[in-house]
C-alpha cells in the first residue's frame, strides 16, 4: 500500500512496478529514466535487438529476467527532469530502489550523504574488472579512493556536422572530411565564410529556455584552456580569470554576429539541423543514433551528409565537457544477502553487455570495448573514442553540481540573448554559485 500511494499521489514515478511477487524469485527494483517504450520493446528479450536508449535498456532488463529464472528485476521509470527530486523523496519515505541510474555529476552528493554503497569488493567478487574502466568512467564513479557505482556510459558534447553544407562553404578537406577550426580566430573565420557561402548560420544550439547547453559549451572552452574553474577543495568558483573572459567573449561574438541561429530551444535546435538550416548542431552523444537514421532517409536534407566529431579543439588542450550514467546500489535498497547478491548479478550482466549500450551513441566505459574493432566499426565512432580520456567535468568534490550547472547556464543565456556584458556575467555567476556552494550540504 505504501508503494502504491507513493506512485499515485506523490508523482514520484511515471511508471511503477506491477504484479504480485513470485515467492520463488528474488525481486529487486531498478529506478531509471530513458523513457518508456513498452509498446514497442516490452516483449523484446535480447539487448542486441533494442534500438535507442529506451529500447536497449528495456530489452536489456527483459533479457536478464528471461535468463535468470531465480531473479526478477522490476523497472520503475522516473521522469528525466525531476528525477533526482523523485529519488530523494523515495529515500526519505524509505521506499528505496535497489539499483538506480545516476549521472556521475550527481553521484557525489549521495556519496557524501552516505546513501550509496561502496562496491569495490563486490565488483571484484562478481568479476567486474574496475581496472578496465576508462579514465573518465573511473573519475566519475570514484570518491575518496572507493568505487560507488558501476559506470554505464560516457556522454559528451559534440559537433554534429552537415557535410553537404560544409562542402558548399568550402570547408571540407581533400579527404571529404570537415575541416575543424583550431583556434577561436579560425572558428570565427570559418563561421563568416560559411554564412557568406550558404546564407545560413554556422551553428544551431539550444539557447532559449535552456541552461544545460550553455553551461556545457562554456565548460568545454574553459577545460580546453586548462583553467581550474573551481578551488581545489571544491568550495569556490573563480570567474575573474582570462580563460573565462575568453570563453564568454567568443560565445557572445558568435551569437551577436549571427553565427548561431537565434532563440532556439532544445527541440528547435535539433530540428533546425535536421532541416538543413545550420552547419553544426552542438549537442550530445545521445542524438547520434537519431541523426544517423535521418541521414539515411532519401528525403532528408541530411541524406549522405552527416559527420560527428568531439567539440573542436579551439585552445591548448583537447577537452570536451562529459558526464556519464552509472548504476548505484542504495543503502536500504535490499534487506538481505540474497537480494544484494541478485543486484550484483544484475550489475555484472549489465557490464557484460556494455557494448550494446554504446550503440545509442554514448561512449563505452570499458577500455576493452572502446578499443575493440566492433566499437570502432560503428558509424562515426572511431573519431569519438578519444573522449574516454579527454572528457572533462566538474571535480567530484564540487557539491550540488546540477544546481551549479543551472546557475552558470542561466547567466550564459543572458549573455547571449540579452547581450549582458561579459564582466557582469562573470560577477553574477561568481556571486550566485559561491553562495550556493556555501549553503551546500557536504
Amino acid at each position: 500500500m505504501k508503494r502504491l500511494l507513493i506512485c499515485l499521489s506523490a508523482a514520484l514515478l511515471t511508471a511503477c512496478s506491477q504484479g504480485a511477487k513470485d515467492p520463488a524469485k528474488t525481486e529487486i527494483t531498478l529506478m531509471r529514466f530513458f523513457g518508456s517504450c513498452e509498446s514497442q520493446f516490452g516483449q523484446v528479450a535480447r539487448a542486441s535487438e533494442g534500438v535507442g536508449e529506451c529500447g536497449i535498456v528495456t530489452a536489456l532488463v527483459n533479457e536478464f529476467n528471461a535468463t535468470h529464472p531465480d531473479i526478477v528485476v522490476k523497472t520503475q521509470i522516473g521522469e528525466w527532469g525531476p528525477y533526482y527530486d523523485q529519488l530523494t523523496a523515495r529515500l526519505v519515505s524509505k521506499d528505496i530502489p535497489t539499483v538506480a541510474v545516476m549521472h556521475e555529476s550527481a553521484l557525489g552528493d549521495y556519496v557524501r550523504r552516505k546513501l550509496v554503497l561502496p562496491l569495490d569488493a563486490d565488483l571484484a567478487r562478481v568479476g567486474v574488472p574496475v581496472d578496465d574502466f576508462t579514465e573518465h568512467a573511473r573519475k566519475g564513479t570514484t570518491f575518496n579512493g572507493q568505487t560507488y557505482a558501476l559506470p554505464f556510459d560516457t556522454w559528451a558534447w559534440l559537433w554534429h556536422i552537415n557535410t553537404t553544407l560544409m562542402k558548399q562553404a568550402g570547408l571540407l578537406g581533400a579527404d571529404g572530411q570537415p575541416v575543424l577550426p583550431r583556434s577561436p580566430e579560425e572558428l570565427l573565420a570559418q563561421a563568416r565564410q560559411f554564412k557568406q557561402k550558404t546564407g545560413k548560420p554556422f551553428f544551431a544550439w539550444a539557447v532559449a529556455n535552456e541552461t544545460a547547453a550553455n553551461n556545457r559549451t562554456f565548460q568545454t572552452l574553459i577545460a580546453q584552456q586548462g583553467a581550474p574553474l573551481f578551488s581545489a577543495d571544491g568550495k569556490r568558483i573563480t570567474m575573474q580569470q582570462p580563460a573565462v573572459t575568453n570563453a564568454l567573449s567568443l560565445m557572445q561574438t558568435l551569437y551577436q554576429e549571427g553565427h548561431v541561429r537565434p532563440n532556439l530551444d532544445y527541440a528547435a535546435a535539433n530540428q533546425a539541423f535536421l532541416n538543413g538550416q545550420a552547419g553544426v548542431v552542438v549537442v550530445g552523444t545521445w542524438t547520434i543514433d537519431q541523426f544517423l537514421r535521418e541521414s539515411q532517409k532519401p528525403d532528408s536534407p541530411l541524406k549522405g551528409g552527416y559527420a560527428v566529431r568531439p567539440f573542436a579543439q579551439l585552445y591548448e588542450r583537447p577537452a570536451v565537457f562529459a558526464d556519464g550514467h552509472s548504476w548505484a546500489l542504495f543503502k536500504g535498497g535490499t534487506t538481505d544477502a540474497k537480494s544484494h547478491e541478485a543486484a550484483l548479478t544484475f550489475l555484472k550482466f549489465v557490464w557484460d553487455r556494455t557494448a550494446e549500450w554504446s550503440r545509442t551513441g554514448h561512449l563505452p566505459v570499458s577500455q576493452t570495448v572502446a578499443q575493440s574493432e566492433a566499437f570502432r566499426a560503428l558509424p562515426q565512432r572511431a573519431a569519438l573514442a578519444e573522449i574516454t580520456t579527454t572528457g572533462a567535468s566538474m571535480p567530484g568534490n564540487v557539491p550540488t553540481q546540477r544546481n551549479i550547472e543551472l546557475l552558470i547556464g542561466e547567466d550564459v543565456a543572458n549573455l547571449l540573448l540579452s547581450g549582458k556584458p561579459v564582466a557582469e556575467v562573470q560577477a553574477s555567476v561568481e556571486k550566485r554559485v559561491n553562495k550556493a556552494l556555501q549553503k551546500a550540504r557536504r
